[in-house]
């Protein structure tokens, strides 16, 4: 069960979250829908656009990050905002991550936009399994 809450005592001037999940992609998953509620009710967005994401790293954490980079970094890019992820990891050599993900252009008549996220920091982050369930603290750069 994927899961995510905003940690208010962790940092005062961003957004700290832990988020979990049963498997490594409802953690990426729940990090990702996390992240979009900083900026944006996400039950207000349509998934009417798709993109797709690939994503190599040697560390399970080095994927996660570079997941939110990526996905900020679209929302930026494209003016968009994200609302579904579908995830696939796998490790052979290095993790693969493969997702699709979906959302819409911003629309500041329908949206209810709240701050905008500029980057995920490495300040406090972390990714762990503990007791069968994948935990991931992160900063958000607002």
């Amino acid at each position: 069960m994927e899961e995510f809450v905003f940690l208010d005592d962790i940092a005062t001037a961003d957004v700290a979250i832990e988020s979990r999940g049963d498997t490594p992609e409802e953690l990426f998953s729940a990090s990702a829908r996390a992240t979009f509620e900083v900026m944006v009710d996400t039950g207000d967005v349509q998934p009417e656009i798709k993109k797709v994401i690939h994503l190599e790293n040697s560390e399970i954490d080095g994927l996660l990050f570079d997941w939110l980079a990526e996905i900020i970094y679209l929302k930026d890019s494209e003016a968009m905002v994200f609302c579904k992820f579908e995830i696939k990891i796998m490790k052979d050599k290095d993790y693969c991550l493969d997702a699709e993900i979906y959302g819409e252009e911003i629309n500041q008549s329908r949206h209810e936009l709240r701050c905008d996220v500029k980057a995920i920091t490495f300040h406090l982050f972390e990714v762990y399994e503990k007791d069968r369930k994948w935990i991931a603290r992160f900063i958000l750069d607002i």
